[in-house]
């Protein structure tokens, strides 16, 4: 079995090849999208095994995302595929502040009816961590049960189970349950590693600290947060009861071309280095790189690095002061 399991939607994704409202663009290409695979996407290129679960349409844009996900080396044999519902898309326009306006096409997709029963068919033994994000519980009620599904199939073989809330309004019925489902989630989950903005929004608290202590209390072994423009932090309980932290500032980069992706990309970097049993502060250190490196590519994983280029920027790029 693979190191890493994973779930989410791909989603083709059609960027704007001129600046304007995404109502006015003529042009675009196409590139892949959707957080679990940037992920996915990020651990591979660094030589570990990943297996996807996910449900595309028998079309177009289903074939294009196996194809893609075949060509990055992640295991598809948990693609499942159907003729009923159609595969997610999304539009992203042109940016000159790497915050480009977005829009999602997933409503009905055919992520949104994976099932449960599909968790069964998985075989977890010598998985090692199962990485979950928040977008797939909020597809659908099917959807987020076969993410609880994949949680308990998770801990019965003994997988670290981290989770990135990846917070996505627009697809909950209203922030309340969004908040309230996604605490739920990341409750069960060993390894909480939410943005500081989504920090906030989940806990009602301001402080990095605080944050990590609202998880902690409820069981959780560790937060990492992605304090975006300053860095990373973490905190974690230890086998003797004690506590740990670790802050960590960015690398000094000028150049940001797109930040969609570059969250992702921490992700990928925490994750990937969890599996190489890397320190707290390797863990913070690699997010932050792998996050710094994306957002200076257009697209949402163009950027993500193989080994070779990632510890180049690391041997090369000084931190920033914190």
């Amino acid at each position: 079995m693979s190191e890493l399991i994973t779930a989410g939607e791909p989603m083709v994704l059609f960027i704007a090849d001129e600046q304007g409202a995404l109502s006015e663009v003529r042009h675009y290409t196409r590139h892949m999208a959707g957080a679990d695979v940037n992920v996915s996407v990020g651990v591979a290129r660094l030589g570990h095994s990943v297996t996807f679960l996910t449900q595309v349409g028998k079309d177009p844009f289903g074939k294009i995302i196996i194809d893609f996900l075949k060509q990055e080396s992640i295991d598809t044999a948990h693609v499942l595929t159907t003729s009923e519902w159609p595969s997610g898309f999304m539009l992203k326009g042109l940016s000159d502040n790497g915050r480009p306006e977005t829009t999602y096409f997933r409503k009905s997709s055919a992520t949104s009816k994976l099932t449960k029963d599909s968790v069964a068919a998985i075989d977890f033994s010598g998985a090692r961590i199962l990485h979950l994000g928040g977008i797939l519980a909020g597809l659908s009620e099917s959807a987020y049960q076969t993410t609880l599904a994949l949680i308990e199939k998770a801990r019965e073989n003994g997988l670290t189970i981290t989770f990135d809330p990846n917070l996505r309004p627009v697809i909950w019925k209203s922030e309340e349950e969004m908040i309230r489902r996604t605490n739920e989630i990341a409750c069960l989950c060993d390894v909480v590693a939410p943005n500081v903005k989504e920090g906030q929004i989940l806990t009602g608290e301001k402080e990095k600290e605080r944050m990590a202590n609202y998880y902690l209390e409820k069981g959780v072994k560790q937060v990492i947060i992605n304090l975006v423009d300053i860095g990373s932090y973490t905190k974690k309980k230890l086998p003797d009861g004690r506590y740990s932290e670790t802050l960590v500032p960015n690398f000094q980069t000028s150049k940001v071309v797109d930040r969609v992706g570059a969250g992702d990309g921490f992700v990928a970097g925490a994750v990937s280095a969890m599996l190489e049993n890397l320190s707290d502060r390797e863990v913070l250190l690699r997010g932050n790189a792998i996050g710094a490196i994306q957002m200076q590519n257009l697209g949402d994983n163009e950027g993500l690095p193989d080994r070779g280029r990632l510890d180049r920027f690391m041997h090369q790029t000084q931190l920033a002061a914190i």
